[in-house]
């Protein structure tokens, strides 16, 4: 082989390479574009549906969608429901660009899960307007460079709590000797009273007096306690957990029939009553407990001083 047919490699020496960040973008094709966005909606909907099914048939799952429900109290079901199937330990989410003009920025490497956003209206067929939603790409604060935030713990007042709780209720309260065998508080709908045993410490009254309360707002006419039963159950699971009341009674070893045998839509329905109450009711009390505290704000300064 010729001593000299190396020199292609100097005789003509290769121009310098374009850094791949300068590489000019493919050119934009609206219709790649509308697929592309087609088919994150239809993966983004085909999860909700996977793990909205999921959540029926595992009680652990299911806990841990309430534990993310009470935590984003703001989010609809359906995108409490992808956080818990992407990212469950997820505190404070928002996009790319939120976290960029906050002065946050995201960690290399990570990958963006999604939740839906209203996204324009469309008519349906019989010609009223519906809300489209669309996938949006976005980060948790412990994907970024932000300072680790853990969750505060909640620690209230009990007195101020249980008033808080029952402030604006839609029924009575009566305390009673005599209540029915396991059954800590009772809604009783002919009186529209909750009748709460007495001798119970405050966390206990709190869970069973907010069950009950979730009784008492549904009862609007044709009320069917059995009917209401879950919903008031894990109506008082969401308050427990965002007003730091133990949860450690709640069972969870099993998920019920009745869930099992509900189809998909109709379980998160389900768990729409369920997010609803609990914000009706910690809307309630939360402007009762930030009242209580300007109340005592100028009593614990006077004792400073």
């Amino acid at each position: 082989m010729p001593e000299d047919i190396y020199d292609i490699f100097t005789e003509n020496p290769q121009a310098p390479r374009v850094p791949p960040s300068e590489l000019a973008p493919p050119p934009y094709n609206p219709e790649a574009y509308k697929a592309r966005k087609e088919q994150e909606r239809k993966e983004t909907y085909e999860k909700l549906d996977t793990t909205s099914d999921k959540l029926r048939h595992n009680p652990e799952l299911f806990q841990t969608f309430l534990d993310v429900q009470a935590r984003f109290n703001r989010y609809s079901v359906n995108n409490c429901v992808l956080i818990t199937a992407q990212r469950p330990d997820a505190t404070k989410i928002a996009d790319y660009d939120t976290w960029q003009k906050s002065g946050v920025h995201v960690n290399k490497g990570e990958k963006a899960f999604v939740i839906l956003e209203p996204h324009g209206t469309y008519e349906r067929e019989d010609g009223t307007k519906a809300t489209n939603y669309a996938p949006k790409k976005v980060f948790d604060i412990s994907q970024t460079d932000a300072e680790p935030q853990p969750q505060p713990t909640v620690t209230r007042e009990e007195r101020a709590l249980l008033k808080a709780l029952i402030t604006d209720a839609p029924c009575d309260f009566v305390v009673s000797d005599k209540m029915p065998e396991n059954y800590s508080a009772l809604y009783k709908p002919e009186e529209k009273t909750i009748h709460i045993r007495s001798g119970m410490d405050a966390p206990a009254i709190f869970r069973a007096l907010a069950q009950e309360l979730a009784h008492a707002h549904m009862d609007r006419g044709a009320y069917n306690r059995s009917e209401c039963a879950l919903v008031a159950n894990y109506t008082s699971y969401i308050l427990c957990k965002r007003n730091g009341v133990p949860t450690d009674t709640f069972p969870f070893d099993k998920t019920p029939e009745r869930y099992k045998n509900m189809e998909v839509r109709e379980f998160r329905q389900e768990l729409n009553r369920i997010r609803d109450i609990a914000n009706t009711i910690s809307a309630t009390m939360n402007r009762e407990l930030q009242a209580h505290q300007k109340q005592q704000a100028p009593r614990s300064t006077g004792e400073a001083r």
